[in-house]
């Protein structure tokens, strides 16, 4: 991958907090366009990571490029191209959606137009709605909206969806999709594993302060070329058997039954299997 198509460029980046190694020299690279997921357990290094990325936090060695500028170097023009959507923010209990988006407009040299940042977001009917008449989705959407209010081109997301029910959990993956329809650059860290595995283009996995693997969600950890597992109900209760070759084997349980099989199930290593390993072996 070249500079030009990196979003976002680390190399060897290391973080100490006095004797404890919070990051230990992690290369990564997110692509222009892409939906980038970190996972990674509390303590594993991934919010020093973010916080370094955002230009929140110094580093202690490493080289850092975030949409081609160094974020501990950068002035106000980069900061106006990053959106940043923290796990928790201050409520806006006495504004209105669209007087809370019009306040810090006025922080942006080319914000989106109001009306547009609403409808994005699906706030237009509550637009006028003051933000303690809001629910807990709809105040989420606000927080993506003032996040995407200065037209960002990278867009960082901490746990969106922490708290929501599964309803709204599905209802917000399809506003991020909608962002990334659009060309935003997204960096999205979350402790659900199948919003990565819905949202992400590519997952990054941290444990220990060091990036173990990255790929896409469906191959990670060699997902896509695992044994599959074949179980049914054979006559002495639940069998099942590890096998290189799933089709041949139900065909030939087909056989065996003479048609259908009984409770027949097939299945691979879930991202939440091979994650947990990873982090296991790591740690």
């Amino acid at each position: 991958m070249t500079r030009a198509d990196s979003a976002i460029r680390v190399r060897g980046l290391t973080k100490r907090y006095g004797d404890h190694q919070a990051v230990a020299g992690v290369d990564l690279d997110v692509e222009v366009g892409e939906i980038f997921s970190l996972l990674g357990p509390n303590g594993a290094g991934k919010t020093t990571c973010v916080e370094i990325l955002e230009g929140y936090r110094h580093r202690d060695g490493g080289e850092v490029e975030v949409l081609g500028v160094d974020p501990a170097t950068a002035d106000a023009h980069w900061k106006a191209r990053i959106g940043i959507v923290l796990q928790s923010t201050k409520d806006f209990a006495e504004l209105t959606p669209t007087e809370a988006l019009s306040t810090f407009a006025a922080y942006y040299p080319s914000p989106r137009p109001i009306d547009e940042v609403l409808e994005l977001v699906g706030l237009t009917d509550k637009r006028k709605t003051r933000g303690d008449q809001l629910s807990g989705g709809q105040r989420r959407r606000l927080d993506v909206g003032l996040g995407i209010l200065g037209n960002p081109e990278l867009l960082f997301l901490d746990e969106p969806t922490t708290g929501f029910d599964p309803e709204a959990r599905r209802q917000f993956w399809g506003l991020i999709e909608s962002l990334s329809d659009l060309g935003t650059t997204i960096l999205l860290t979350t402790h659900y594993l199948d919003e990565a595995e819905r949202l992400a283009d590519r997952v990054g996995v941290i444990a220990d302060g060091r990036v173990v693997a990255v790929d896409d969600p469906a191959m990670l950890g060699g997902r896509g070329a695992a044994a599959a597992t074949v179980s049914w109900r054979g006559p002495n209760g639940r069998e099942r058997i590890s096998t290189d070759a799933p089709t041949r084997v139900v065909r030939e349980l087909a056989d065996t039954f003479g048609g259908e099989i009984p409770e027949l199930a097939v299945s691979r290593p879930t991202l939440e299997d091979v994650y947990l390993q990873m982090i296991g072996a790591a740690t």
